[in-house]
């Protein structure tokens, strides 16, 4: 487990930069973790990782935005996801498939059907409105990691 303080949002960009580096595919980074947190931010610092040059937003609407690079990114928005057929309909599945990495806001919501290798990352507020505390948690291969 690792536990890092960030002081803004391109701190927060910054942090998942480094992070993105040490992923092999196929992984899912799943979010938990309230509104405004950072994790969209934290998906624009993987992309920039991934070698990925893009606009990274939200996917609230489309529940899942792909960034296709060297290695692709997939980010997806569970917020409305309740059932196991809301979530194949999503093609959660079939994206971790193709070997990507997976980008996973609300997990909350899916928690009993994310992958073994999971990397959980939660977000909490610090001492102020811009500071955060993110804990990363891995499994497998990514149980002792540190960024």
């Amino acid at each position: 487990m690792q536990r890092v303080i960030t002081n803004g949002v391109s701190e927060t960009e910054a942090f998942a930069q480094r992070f993105a580096k040490k992923l092999s595919t196929p992984v899912v980074v799943a979010f938990f973790g309230g509104l405004g947190m950072g994790k969209t931010a934290f998906t624009r610092g993987l992309a920039k990782g991934l070698g990925i040059d893009c606009d990274v937003t939200s996917p609230t609407f489309a529940l899942v935005n792909e960034y296709r690079g060297k290695t692709c990114l997939y980010h997806f928005d569970m917020y409305r996801v309740e059932t196991w057929d809301d979530l194949y309909s999503t093609g959660f599945f079939d994206y971790y498939h193709e070997g990507a990495v997976i980008a996973c806001e609300w997990s909350e919501n899916i928690e009993n059907a994310l992958p073994e290798n999971t990397i959980r990352v939660s977000f909490e507020r610090g001492e102020n409105d811009n500071q955060r505390i993110i804990t990363l948690e891995g499994h497998g291969e990514y149980e002792n990691f540190v960024c």
